[in-house]
């Protein structure tokens, strides 16, 4: 009995159509790495298994999705390695200048508190001053002199009070004699007026 038998129909057929499934498959992995070659994007395998709409055990499992996908990722390398490049040294040059920015304000700061320490200083000086103890004489100058001011601040306020009132009597008859100064010039000017 021969056990080498020619494939089944049904067996050929649904090889054909794995091999067709799979040569699409592979064109859209083709024309994917095109267009992201021309976009300028990142090649991955994550890229175009998304944009391919395969899985990635598809680019990793076919032999010649894995080959397409490695060059197109070697050729993007070359090209990502001269933009990282760049990327570094633009990176560097702001670091190197947020340094230079951080050093001056820490300058800047250094003699800000050096000016506070200063002020400081003088102003405890100052408190230690009026901390000394005071003789019963200075402060019964200090209470006498506080009576007399407060005397002296009731007084301003009556006598502003007074000025108060009189300049609302002096604006009162000033109008008052506005509207007599205005009827009288209207009499001179009424012609027939006077009998």
């Amino acid at each position: 009995m021969n056990t080498a038998t020619v494939p089944e129909p049904r067996t050929a057929a649904a090889q054909a159509a794995r091999r067709r499934k799979t040569e699409i498959a592979l064109e859209r992995v083709h024309q994917v790495i095109a267009r992201l070659r021309r976009e300028k994007a990142q090649v991955s395998v994550a890229a175009v298994a998304r944009r391919a709409d395969v899985s990635r055990t598809f680019l990793y499992d076919n032999a010649e999705a894995r080959a397409m996908v490695a060059a197109a990722i070697a050729e993007a390398g070359e090209g990502r390695t001269q933009m990282l490049a760049d990327q570094d040294d633009a990176r560097e040059a702001a670091w190197r200048e947020r340094a230079l920015n951080a050093e001056e304000a820490l300058k800047t700061a250094h003699t800000e508190i050096l000016t506070q320490r200063t002020r400081i200083s003088e102003l405890l000086g100052q408190i230690r001053d009026l901390q000394t103890e005071w003789t019963q004489e200075a402060v019964q100058r200090i209470i006498t002199e506080n009576t007399t001011l407060k005397q002296r601040v009731r007084q301003f306020t009556t006598d502003n009070r007074t000025l108060d009132e009189r300049l609302k009597a002096a604006r009162s008859n000033l109008r008052f004699q506005d509207r007599r100064v205005s009827d009288l010039e209207a009499q001179i000017a009424a012609p027939g007026s006077r009998a």
